[in-house]
């Protein structure tokens, strides 16, 4: 009894497959170590992170690292938190709604100068955000904006991306059906846009202000540029100010304290990205199935 030999396709395809699954480890590893590395060392006192194996715990600190972290320059810490809420929940609310605003209209009304108008989204989607930085420095210098909480948070109320995202979407899942039925019952265009439409586009709306969230708590280099006052800064800017004095004299902040510092702010974008992952996951693919 003889067998047919295999086709050459089906010999390749289970080498493929491996071959896909090792480089998604390699990718795995590599993102999910400083994790791990982030988690294992706020556990430890400021001794231990110098000694022995640096992703594996030692003595168990985590309680009284974050007690210290809040004790740190008279509780500054909690300022920084608050700061952060306000610049990343303000910004990606403003963000969002301007964003379904402006991608609503440039989806579903013609007018002159659309297409150019989308264009010139696009582009600005395609610029790096540091290079605006130091324009921008120069005009709230200007208007007398510099070192205030304006400084951080107009800029942040703009995403292109966020206006791209909600163009496509308005445009692939609103049907314009349900625009016309909504003006034939005498509706005005903001209460379409208002009750119909941002319901529709609700995932993408998650989505863009999931994304905002994320950019505005990160950011660095713009509140470092704009804010000089402490009680301004967002707890990005606090932690490395906060790195920066490890080892200067006695107002020096210890390492475990910094690391620890830095796994809390970590907490609420966690937390932020697994409440809301059913939207953003239904946010990239709706638009497409509608």
């Amino acid at each position: 009894m003889t067998t047919s030999p295999q086709p050459v396709g089906s010999r390749r395809a289970p080498l493929s497959r491996w071959l896909v699954l090792g480089v998604l480890l390699i990718a795995s590893v590599y993102f999910l170590a400083p994790v791990w590395w982030l988690l294992v060392s706020s556990t430890k006192t400021n001794a231990d992170l110098f000694t022995g194996n640096g992703f594996w715990f030692a003595r168990f600190a985590l309680f009284d690292n974050v007690r210290q972290v809040f004790a740190q320059q008279g509780g500054i810490y909690w300022q920084w938190l608050a700061n952060s809420a306000l610049y990343a929940v303000g910004g990606a609310a403003v963000s969002t709604l301007v964003s379904a605003l402006a991608g609503y209209t440039l989806a579903k009304y013609r007018f002159r100068g659309r297409e150019f108008t989308f264009n010139s989204v696009l582009a600005a989607v395609l610029v790096p955000q540091p290079l605006l930085a130091v324009p921008l420095y120069l005009m709230f210098s200007e208007i007398h904006l510099v070192n205030t909480y304006w400084a951080v948070l107009l800029p942040s109320m703009i995403s292109p991306f966020g206006v791209y995202l909600a163009r496509i979407y308005a445009g692939a899942s609103v049907p314009d059906e349900l625009i016309e039925a909504g003006r034939i019952d005498g509706a005005g265009e903001f209460r379409i846009f208002a009750t119909i439409a941002l319901r529709v586009m609700s995932p993408a709306l998650v989505t863009i202000f999931l994304f905002q969230f994320v950019a505005i708590w990160t950011n660095y280099l713009l509140p470092v540029l704009m804010l000089a006052n402490d009680r301004l800064q967002p707890v990005t800017v606090g932690i490395v100010g906060w790195q920066a004095q490890r080892a200067i004299g006695p107002s020096a902040v210890p390492f475990n304290i910094v690391i620890t510092a830095a796994m809390i702010s970590a907490i609420p974008l966690v937390i932020l990205f697994l409440s809301l992952q059913r939207f953003w996951r239904s946010g990239l693919v709706a638009g497409s199935t509608k």
